[in-house]
């Protein structure tokens, strides 16, 4: 089970969901994201994001007409991402 925080820009107010790994993020239409995808390898059992992305989200996905790798999107700096610093 995840805590995901959800920032609606309508409101400007937190909401606060509990979802299963199987179950599609808030806000998602057709289950085109769910939880597991979106936190990725991310051992963190708090996510957090906006309301307009996930609206983007599905514009986005109803565009591109199939599935999108959500990747390390929304991986967090010290989770080992897959870039290195350049000095």
């Amino acid at each position: 089970m995840a805590r995901i925080l959800v920032f609606n820009n309508d409101s400007d107010r937190m909401e606060t969901y509990v979802r299963g790994e199987n179950e599609a993020m808030p806000y998602i239409t057709n289950r085109t994201l769910t939880v597991k995808e979106f936190r990725g390898s991310s051992k963190s059992n708090i996510l957090w994001t906006t309301k307009r992305c996930m609206q983007s989200w599905n514009s986005q996905r109803y565009i591109y007409g199939r599935p999108i790798f959500v990747g390390f999107a929304f991986k967090r700096p010290y989770e080992g991402r897959s870039w290195k610093s350049v000095t």
